[in-house]
């Protein structure tokens, strides 16, 4: 499962805990900036791995490309990504690299708006509601670390329960 998935450094604003009669302060850092991750979730075993750019465009989703077949899964003879209709996924340029991939990679494009057919967006409505609602950073540099961290966090708690599957 493929998407993509944008990080403002304003943060999202939505419920959060606190103690009674207290109020949480939500620092806005003024002039908006953005990080733009596209991921790739692996049916099987859940593990997310991910690329990071400044602009959502076609070379964002072939940078994912070229790392889930050169880093991710290099031996694969054939890599399976379902995705949504978001237009960067079929532009020319798009095209072009996944005809130099020779077949390596094939898209299956899900109906349009069913976001909830597209397993990885879980992921990232976990990523915001843990990370980017309500967060307090104050640069990019610091939300991005804490991004980061949490999906790497989320990996391996992934890769322990596929590993206690495995086993029983």
């Amino acid at each position: 499962y493929v998407d993509e998935v944008d990080i403002h450094l304003n943060p999202k604003i939505g419920p959060d805990w606190m103690p009674r009669g207290k109020q949480k302060w939500v620092l806005t850092p003024g002039k908006n900036q953005k990080r733009y991750l596209a991921g790739a979730l692996n049916a099987r075993t859940g593990r997310l791995t991910w690329v990071e750019a400044e602009h959502k465009n076609s070379q964002l989703f072939i940078l994912q490309l070229w790392q889930l077949i050169g880093r991710d899964y290099p031996k694969a003879k054939r890599i399976h990504l379902i995705l949504d209709n978001y237009r960067i996924h079929s532009r020319l340029q798009t095209k072009a690299a996944l005809a130099r991939l020779n077949g390596r990679v094939v898209l299956h494009f899900l109906p349009p708006y069913c976001p909830d057919h597209n397993r990885i967006e879980r992921v990232w409505r976990d990523l915001h509601a843990n990370v980017t609602r309500n967060h307090q950073c104050r640069t990019m540099r610091e939300l991005m670390a804490e991004a980061y961290h949490w999906l790497e966090k989320r990996n391996r708690t992934m890769q322990r329960q596929y590993l206690q599957k495995k086993a029983a």
